[in-house]
């Protein structure tokens, strides 16, 4: 395996890794969001709010990641 197939196969894996990780990030603030709600459901505006601000927080972080990745398998 050459240097670039390596660089390649690393690039792949941390893309799957940050895939992963948002994914269940995003799936916990979900089913808090929605105990929340169901138990207090006159906040449940307030907990929309931050649900969706906490979610887009991970999506940024996890795309930065995923460029990082692909920048990095690039060289």
């Amino acid at each position: 395996m050459t240097d670039l197939s390596l660089a390649y196969l690393a690039a792949g894996i941390g893309a799957a890794f940050t895939t992963f990780g948002a994914g269940l990030g995003i799936g916990k603030i979900a089913a808090q969001a929605m105990d929340g709600i169901a138990r207090q459901p006159e906040a449940g505006g307030e907990i929309r709010v931050s649900m969706i601000i906490a979610a887009a927080l991970i999506e940024g972080i996890a795309l930065f990641a995923l460029v990082i990745c692909f920048l990095l398998g690039g060289k």
